[in-house]
Parts: C-alpha cells; structure tokens; sequence
C-alpha cells in the first residue's frame, strides 16, 4: 500500500538512516551498551565517552561550551526545567512570555500563574512576531525571567531573539529561547541571540524521539533549580540515568543538520517557491502569518528571511481544514501543534495574530523536510487544487 506524502515535519522528523545506524550500535551485548555513570569499567567508560562525543556535536551546532548542555528528556522537559528552575527560590517572581508559544511553555507559565507568579502575556503582531519594545515595556524590578521561541511551530515565523536578549543582558533579566523547530533551518549561535537557558529537541532534526537537551549558560553561571531529583547527574541539574543511544542518535543528528544546513535551507525555498507557486492558481488562499496578506504564489526578499522555509500555514476560503484534511486522504498534513491536534478549537496560534475562529478553522500547516521531493509537492499542490474545488462547488 502507498503510504500518504509526508509533510508534517514540524510535528516530527523520520530519524536519519545515519542516526539510526549509529544508535543501534549502543543497545546490544556486542555494542557499547553500559552505563555512563559506570566508572568502575570499561563498558562505562565507553558509554561515558559516547555522551561526551555527542555532547559536543549538540554544543557545537549551536557555539556553546560542552559543559553547557543538559541532557532532558525532550524540549517539553527542556521548557519545563527552564522555566520552573528559574522561578524556583524567588519569592515574588514574575515572567514573561508570549500568548503564541508552544504548549510547553504556556501550560508551565499558566501552572506557576496559579501558583502566585505573575506572568505578562505578550500579543504578537499580525505576522506573530514579538518585538523588543513589547518585552522592554513589560518589564518590572520582580521580572526574573523571558521566555520566547525562535521559531513558531505552526507558522514558521522568527522573532529578532537576539534584540532582545541584547536588551534583557544588560538587565539581569534570565532569557529562555525555545529553539525546538530551529536547528537544521536556520543558524543557532546561543552568543549571538544572548540567550542564557535554550531549549532544543532531537526529533525535530532528524533524531530519536525522547531526548532533548537544555543549554544552561556559563560565565557567569546561570543557576536553575533542578525538577528531577536522585542521583545528581548533568551537574545536579538534570537526575536520571543517561540513554546513551538516543543521546548519540542527537548527537549525530545535529552534526548531520551542522554539515547540510546551507543545502538544506536551499532545497527547501526552492521547495517552498515551487509549492506556493503551484497554489497561485487556486483562489482565496491566504498565507498566515506573513508580511503581505494578499497571496500570489510568492513573497518578498523580507518576508522569506522573517521565516523558516519549511513551514507554510494556508486558510482556503470556504473550506473548513478538517474536512478539507478528510479529502486530502494521500497527504499527511495538519491544522496545528501536534501537541493540540486532538482539539476541536481553532488554533490559539493564529487566534494570537489575530484570525477569527472561522479563518482559523480553514487553516492547514504544511511542512517540508530533507526527504520531501520536488515530484511529492507538485502531486500536494495539484490535490490542493482538486479537493478545495471539489469542496467549494458542493456548498
């Protein structure tokens, strides 16, 4: 049986066959499958020097210090550490984020909310982007911490991180980057953005699913509380015996995504031009999140570099994107998150920048990767075009 074309890779990404291979080679009697707090042997010894090899490739894709990366369980875990640890000893903290980011990050902020926190819920403009003046402005002598994606999950948009971590530095203000969907799309440099916590995720570049890791900046220190207790491993931070093949598979992943990064962005604007410009023909499309709302198969030179490629959020005039996903049966897409695909209310992400609940329930997110095929989006686009015509012609 065919299976559906893939475009869902801001949900997750299919483990690279390198990654795969090289994990397998840390799971069986034969491979180096010891502890890495074993320090009394050489199985140890070996699985200890996988994690310190991969710990690097992460540190070095994003110019940080091996000694700065934490291992988690995955960005969620990675969200949760960040901004709970920061909060954790401080009497009348006070944090701000925005109404966009991802659930992690939303659920943490609301839970501390109930808790006594005091959280600023900042609104996105039109193109769901939050700008320095917002976060300056909402500042206050109890703000202990900012917590802000680089790039937003279901419209692809990138915020200028690095304004207002330059703004935040000066001011003793912690900043936590949720950088999930960047590596392997765009540059990461943890100096450049002033970020002094960073989370980021295996799965969404071409890993295993189940390990994240969390950047902790050095010099000077950044402390958080640690969440997970028993054992003191990952410098008190992070307890919790290490899964060496998964850490290895992120490892690989990210110096796989170091190698073909300029290849890959490349691929996929050319990817993305030819899906956009095949979709020219079909009226009533419109782009969420973009500098012109107007669609025409293309953009400008600033709106294309104020986004990730690989992601492209569509409303269909007339067409509810659930049923339009039913008729679009041989492609895999969603209307969102997958963290809120279960959920029949309109996406809060596109509620944020301002979409009615009817334009948000007539929006699709499709997503390219390494393995989607020039051939895979004209056969997308040409479905789009169909089951959109179909639909309309029936009301």
């Amino acid at each position: 049986m065919k299976k559906p074309v893939y475009l869902d890779y801001a949900a997750t990404t299919p483990a690279d066959f390198a990654v795969a291979a090289e994990m397998m080679r840390y799971l069986t009697l034969d491979g180096a499958f010891g502890n890495p707090a074993s320090r009394t042997h050489g199985y140890g010894w070996q699985a200890e020097a996988a994690v310190e090899t991969a710990r690097r490739q992460v540190a070095t894709l994003i110019n940080a210090d091996p000694r700065e990366i934490v291992w988690t369980s995955g960005a969620t875990e990675s969200d949760n550490l960040a901004i709970q640890g920061a909060v954790a000893g401080h009497d009348a903290a006070h944090i701000i984020t925005s109404m966009i980011e991802h659930k992690a990050v939303l659920d943490t902020c609301s839970w501390l909310q109930e808790q006594g926190v005091k959280v600023t819920w900042l609104k996105p403009d039109a193109c769901g982007r939050i700008h320095v003046g917002q976060v300056v402005e909402a500042l206050t002598p109890q703000t202990v911490l900012v917590s802000l994606m680089l790039v937003n999950n279901e419209l692809g948009v990138i915020s200028d991180i690095a304004a207002i971590g330059a703004q935040l530095r000066g001011r003793g203000v912690l900043f936590h980057v949720d950088a999930a969907q960047a590596p392997g799309k765009i540059p990461v440099d943890v100096k450049a953005l002033n970020a002094d916590l960073l989370s980021l995720s295996a799965h969404k570049v071409y890993g295993p699913k189940g390990i994240g890791a969390l950047y902790v900046r050095r010099s000077p220190d950044v402390r958080i509380q640690a969440q997970i207790h028993g054992g003191g491993h990952e410098r008190g931070m992070r307890s919790g015996t290490l899964p060496t093949h998964q850490i290895v598979g992120m490892g690989k992943a990210f110096e796989l995504a170091a190698d073909s990064l300029s290849a890959d962005s490349a691929r996929l604007e050319q990817l993305r031009g030819r899906f956009l410009g095949a979709l020219a023909e079909l009226a009533g499309v419109s782009l969420n999140g973009s500098l012109d709302t107007g669609f025409n198969g293309r953009e400008t030179n600033d709106d294309t570099k104020l986004r990730v490629p690989g992601i492209i959020n569509l409303s269909f005039s007339g067409v509810d994107a659930e049923t339009l996903m039913l008729g679009l049966r041989e492609l895999a897409v969603s209307s969102g998150s997958a963290c809120s695909s279960a959920t029949l209310d309109p996406s809060y992400v596109l509620r944020g920048i301002g979409l009615d609940d009817k334009q948000a329930h007539r929006a699709l997110r499709f997503s390219f990767g390494r393995y989607t095929s020039g051939e895979e989006v004209d056969f997308a686009a040409a479905q789009i075009i169909d089951v959109v015509g179909r639909l309309r012609s029936a009301r």
